[in-house]
């Protein structure tokens, strides 16, 4: 059996910063990181269209599922600290208008290699194509798979989200084998899938839109719409609002910087001022085209062949339906599709000042594989550097 004092299960964000944070920590410490595929941080190179959308300036105050667990880590080691943990890499960053931070290199692979060659330059063993299916607790620490021994063992491997990438949900039966619960598991930042007859002759059109659930929550962005529903960023975020098997419909504000009244006007003053322009033509100039086209055969029922036969009160009908295009939600795209998982340990079983289980000393966890869950824009890796450097470092002390 091989002995180490700190077994990391999961090669990803959160277990190569557990990783890195540990031996910074105690360098004396023996650090070990299980990783079931045949290289660590896969998933890493996805991030970010390949860029690597590796936090965001706003996280202190994002709106994360469970935020008041996940506070004190995302506190503890913020932006600014996430900054110079990487620049202490070698690796710099900058934000983009919108607060997301990218490697200046803007390559995913900079940021895995730098965190890869820190692990090896500390020290950290990688035992890469080796899956930990097996996890008991012993007298002096815990087992798993019966080939190795640790005094602090930290459960690092992700969701299901993106299987291809690596993330194969591995991580919940361990845990559960130790008693711990684990919450409905559902796809978070995926594609929505809707009734499809209003949007059939709009699949590719892209839209700035302002988003609502009926069973609750919001999103503002850019969608596309697809033959299957939805997709696009705004459409991304708000499938974290999107409980499985529940009837719900979304209602898109195609002019969110609009009121509904003055968009009934521009309807009118358009209609008044060139009279004889075709009715799918004339709200090219607030909307894609084809956007207004499906707007006005929804909302009145038929597409008048001018401008000119739209009276007053079908403008007023016209100006609600493009601030409230509604689509029946059908569900959401799979796990294959996702980006991150939604559910997950249940964190009231574990302690968010040092990430340890509060039924096993010496057993932590971080990252995904805990329910806490962001939106887009690099607040789930955001969650994943800060949660992981956390336990590291504990299980580093403890």
């Amino acid at each position: 059996m091989k002995n180490t004092d700190i077994l990391i299960i999961g090669g990803g964000a959160s277990g190569l910063a557990a990783a890195i944070e540990a031996k910074r920590t105690d360098s004396n410490k023996s650090v070990t990181v299980l990783e079931h595929l045949p290289k660590v941080g896969k998933k890493i190179l996805a991030t970010g269209n390949g860029r690597c959308n590796l936090g965001n300036l706003g996280a202190a105050n994002h709106a994360y599922t469970n935020m008041r667990f996940a506070s004190y880590a995302i506190g503890k080691y913020g932006t600014d600290s996430l900054v110079e943990f990487f620049e202490s890499t070698g690796l710099y960053a900058r934000a983009d208008s919108e607060g997301r931070l990218y490697p200046m290199s803007n390559s995913a692979a900079s940021v895995l290699d730098a965190l890869r060659f820190e692990c090896e330059n500390l020290g950290v063993l990688f035992c890469c194509e080796e899956k930990a299916t097996e996890i008991k607790k012993c007298t002096d620490g815990f087992t798993v798979n019966g080939a190795y021994k640790a005094k602090n063992v930290i459960i690092a491997t992700g969701g299901k989200a993106a299987p291809s990438q690596g993330s194969d949900g591995s991580g919940y039966p361990l845990l559960k084998s130790l008693g711990h619960k684990i919450t409905a598991l559902a796809p978070s930042l995926v594609q929505i899938k809707t009734d499809t007859a209003k949007i059939k002759s709009l699949k590719g059109v892209r839209a700035k839109a302002s988003l609502t659930l009926s069973t609750g929550g919001k999103s503002e962005g850019e969608i596309l719409f697809t033959d299957y529903g939805v997709s696009g960023i705004a459409a991304m975020d708000l499938s974290r609002f999107v409980k499985p098997d529940t009837k719900a419909e979304i209602s898109i504000d195609l002019l969110p910087e609009f009121t509904q009244d003055k968009v009934k006007e521009i309807i009118i003053q358009i209609a008044n001022h060139n009279p004889a322009v075709s009715a799918e033509q004339m709200l090219g100039g607030i909307v894609h085209k084809a956007i207004g086209t499906a707007a006005i055969k929804s909302a009145l029922g038929f597409l008048p062949k001018t401008a000119g036969e739209i009276k007053p009160k079908q403008a007023a009908i016209i100006a609600a339906e493009l601030k409230d295009f509604r689509l029946k939600l059908t569900g959401t795209k799979s796990f294959n599709d996702a980006q991150v998982t939604k559910g997950g340990a249940d964190v009231s079983e574990f302690d968010s000042q040092t990430m340890m289980s509060k039924k096993h000393s010496g057993l932590f966890a971080c990252g995904e594989v805990l329910d806490v869950d962001g939106a887009c824009g690099g607040f789930n890796l955001a969650w994943a550097f800060a949660s992981g450097r956390l336990a590291g470092k504990n299980a580093a002390k403890h």
